[in-house]
């Protein structure tokens, strides 16, 4: 059984909130136990009604550190632009090959959301694929495999309805109180909506059919493999 409980984390977000407000209490989490967590953004949110890129960039840096996290910028299309592009994999395998995580995360592909989230969900998955095989001679790095891609959700309407979620706890007040300051160091996007309390009561809906008090849903590519009973947690309804 291989361990992957020190092995990176590697997140991917479309635009410099994404990874903040959909899935920051979990990298949270995972940073507290002593993984090394790092987040890719793919666009500086340039489309939006608020915030500049150069403003935005900054709260980026700013909330990634809140969340114990590093952070790098990547150019694909541009925000509200991105296509499906086999060299937007390419380069994105690269970023993983560079990383080693263990597991990744990315925006799922249900469409009904930003066009971006689910384009880039789709790109993250073929980058996860392509990062292992040897026989791409533009693809720089050593080949590497992942354990797991997970997908989440920046806003309800990119759940998918079709996938039982894994459901990871946020409650300790310790990753509450970092996720909620990650989240509001995107002042920009405050000026819109209030997307804390937006992400939070989804976290105390999630966490009241799990038992806890916060809850942050994450939608697995692949079927889960355990190599013991013991290690499938619990389920999220007491029956």
């Amino acid at each position: 059984m291989s361990d992957i409980s020190s092995a990176p984390v590697l997140a991917f977000g479309a635009h410099p909130d994404d990874i903040e407000f959909g899935c920051g209490g979990v990298l949270a989490v995972e940073s507290r136990s002593g993984r090394s967590v790092h987040c890719v953004i793919c666009s500086l949110g340039e489309a939006a009604s608020n915030g500049t890129p150069e403003g935005r960039r900054a709260e980026s840096v700013a909330a990634t550190e809140c969340l114990g996290a590093s952070v790098e910028f990547v150019d694909l299309d541009g925000d509200a632009k991105l296509e499906i592009r086999s060299a937007h994999a390419l380069k994105l395998a690269e970023i993983i090959r560079r990383v080693k995580p263990s597991t990744v995360l990315a925006t799922t592909c249900f469409e009904n959301q930003h066009p971006d989230h689910w384009r880039l969900g789709k790109i993250v998955r073929d980058a996860a694929r392509i990062a292992r095989y040897g026989g791409l001679k533009e693809l720089s790095g050593e080949p590497h495999s992942i354990s797991q891609l997970f997908y989440y959700a920046v806003t309800p309407e990119g759940e998918p309805n079709d996938v039982h979620p894994i459901l990871i706890d946020v409650s300790s007040p310790d990753v509450v109180s970092a996720w909620t300051s990650a989240m509001g160091a995107h002042v920009s996007q405050g000026a819109t909506r209030n997307y804390i309390d937006l992400q939070l009561n989804r976290a105390r809906v999630w966490g009241a059919r799990a038992g806890v008090e916060f809850a942050m849903a994450l939608f697995s590519n692949d079927p889960m493999m355990f190599y013991s009973l013991a290690h499938a947690g619990k389920g999220a309804r007491n029956f």
